[in-house]
């Protein structure tokens, strides 16, 4: 007779064959964001096993606006509102896949936003403690990573820019008509 607290054979085997496909999951989510682009499955596990899971309720703050900058967060499920606070506007709304407080892999300035759980929501923090880890135990993998960070964050500064410079030119339009 087994005892009550052994699980059947069968039963470990259904567990492992849905832990696998919750790991392929996760691979396929990571390899459809844009940092990281261009690493291999071996390369992505390695990133997959530094990456913090965080479960957040609908209407819960991921992070607040002026919080230090820690990291940034993948959306695994759900739906996340970047709101400025200060402004009282929703600057944007996230779902599966998406990204967002990457600065703060960068530097430790204070959040110049909110994000806010729009929906019960699962995302993964990678925090820049584990990039400069990455960095130094996986140097191929960290610098991939920070390369295509760099162009992602170089890109959005080009669009601010060109925003800038149509905002300037709509104000100065009104003003001198």
């Amino acid at each position: 007779m087994s005892d009550q607290n052994e699980q059947p054979e069968s039963s470990f085997l259904w567990s492992n064959f849905f832990q696998r496909d919750r790991e392929k999951d996760i691979l396929t989510l990571l390899r459809g964001v844009p940092i990281f682009e261009g690493l291999g499955r071996g390369q992505l596990r390695a990133v997959e096993r530094i990456l913090h899971r965080r479960k957040y309720h609908a209407g819960e703050y991921i992070f607040r606006e002026g919080d230090p900058g820690l990291g940034m967060y993948i959306i695994e499920e759900g739906e996340v509102s970047i709101v400025s606070e200060s402004r009282s506007t929703e600057i944007s709304r996230l779902g599966k896949g998406e990204f967002f407080g990457e600065m703060s892999m960068f530097n430790d300035r204070p959040r110049t936003a909110s994000a806010l759980a729009y929906e019960d929501t699962k995302v993964f923090g990678f925090f820049q403690p584990d990039l400069l880890g990455l960095l130094e135990t996986r140097p191929s993998i960290g610098t991939k990573v920070v390369m295509m960070l760099s162009r992602i964050l170089a890109e959005r500064l080009y669009k601010a820019g060109i925003e800038n410079a149509r905002l300037r030119s709509e104000l100065f339009l009104k003003e001198h008509p």
